[in-house]
């Protein structure tokens, strides 16, 4: 099919963007000896994975069991969850086992202790990694914490539960406000890791892995030392928000939607058929002021006169902030979002784009919450 034939919107992964920042990020992570685990939640697609396993990825994370499920029955082999997943998921848990090499994570005794109860009784043994707060502060233990060795040498202890070491996420590099804020992030997270392991390891409690992983701080925490794995995830795609942090340019984003000006009530506003359900109404983050929900590209470039201000649920409001322009109603627009993961998580399926033509990407774990 050709790219003019597809009804808009429609979500377009550009294939040799997307596959050369897959290549890049495994550049990275094999120069430092780093295993790389992508995480799915941007792309949320067995064949983006496959692309990743392909270069060399050691397997893939997941948010939700529902997408590993996904995932697992595609044949992906090693499936990691960095989620605190409830034992009232232990069935599911259970039957995963039996069709991917299945860990996620652990942060409070009382929930590990549940889970291996739960594997007891089912007659199994799972991976587990204790999370660690590195300074998000969303999920994770203490590392300061006077319990915090005694958290994790407890999980070690625990039958059904093979402990294999200590995960991080240093999501507050997504609010950083310069490059030396997000170097601090990435070396204050390493620093915090390598001191929690070598106390557990000082206790008797074997430490194979420390994972980490997030796209903004990538540059510089595969920089670090210590780390054995690292799970970028928006990396594939890139996004208004990652050139605004300096992970990425524009000509990285893999990424666009394409989008439709179906009015132009008054020379300087247009409407596009992009609004909440294909742009989401996420901000973007960085280190410069980035307002709008998005950045329209002409003929592949950059308008900056033209500002997204407002999404209605099938509307984007554009204002024309200089001058005019000569958008017409019927004239195509492509558009760079915010936040790309989301994007990916409201439609059936994107359109891989090659020059003039396109083939159908299915969203096979879009939706999967639970």
């Amino acid at each position: 099919m050709n790219l003019d034939a597809l009804a808009t919107p429609a979500v377009l992964i550009d294939r040799a963007r997307a596959q050369r920042n897959l290549d890049r990020m495994q550049a990275a992570a094999n120069a430092r000896g780093v295993r790389l685990r992508p995480h799915t939640k941007t792309h949320k697609s067995p064949i983006v994975a496959r692309w990743q396993l392909d270069r060399g990825a050691i397997g893939v994370c997941c948010a939700k069991l529902g997408e590993a499920e996904v995932f697992a029955h595609a044949g992906i082999p090693d499936i990691r969850l960095p989620y605190p997943l409830n034992p009232a998921n232990a069935g599911r848990v259970v039957a995963l086992l039996d069709r991917t090499h299945l860990s996620f994570i652990v942060d409070h005794p009382g929930v590990a202790a549940q889970w291996s109860d739960a594997m007891v009784r089912a007659g199994r043994q799972v991976d587990v990694l204790v999370k660690v707060d590195v300074g998000f502060h969303r999920c994770g233990i203490d590392p300061a914490a006077a319990g915090a060795v005694a958290m994790i040498a407890g999980v070690a202890a625990l039958p059904g539960l093979r402990l294999r070491g200590l995960l991080a996420h240093a999501g507050h590099a997504y609010h950083a406000h310069s490059e030396d804020e997000l170097r601090r992030i990435a070396e204050g997270e390493a620093a915090t890791l390598r001191d929690l392991v070598a106390r557990a390891r000082a206790a008797g409690v074997a430490i194979d892995e420390v994972s980490a992983g997030a796209t903004p701080p990538a540059r510089f925490s595969l920089q670090q030392d210590g780390f054995t794995e690292y799970r970028p995830g928006n990396y594939v795609y890139f996004d208004r928000t990652q050139v605004s942090l300096g992970a990425a340019t524009l000509d990285d984003c893999a990424l666009t939607v394409m989008a439709r000006v179906v009015s132009k009530p008054v020379p300087d506003r247009i409407i596009l058929d992009a609004g909440s359900k294909t742009l989401t109404n996420d901000g973007a983050r960085g280190f410069t002021p980035a307002p709008g929900y998005g950045i329209i590209l002409r003929d592949g470039q950059p308008d900056h006169t033209l500002l997204i201000e407002r999404l209605s649920e099938e509307h984007a409001t554009v204002k024309v902030t200089t001058g005019s322009t000569p958008l017409e109603p019927g004239d195509l627009v492509r558009i760079v979002p915010n936040h790309s993961c989301v994007v990916s998580n409201l439609v059936d399926q994107a359109w891989l784009v090659d020059g003039d033509r396109v083939e159908a990407l299915p969203i096979a774990a879009r939706g999967r919450i639970t």
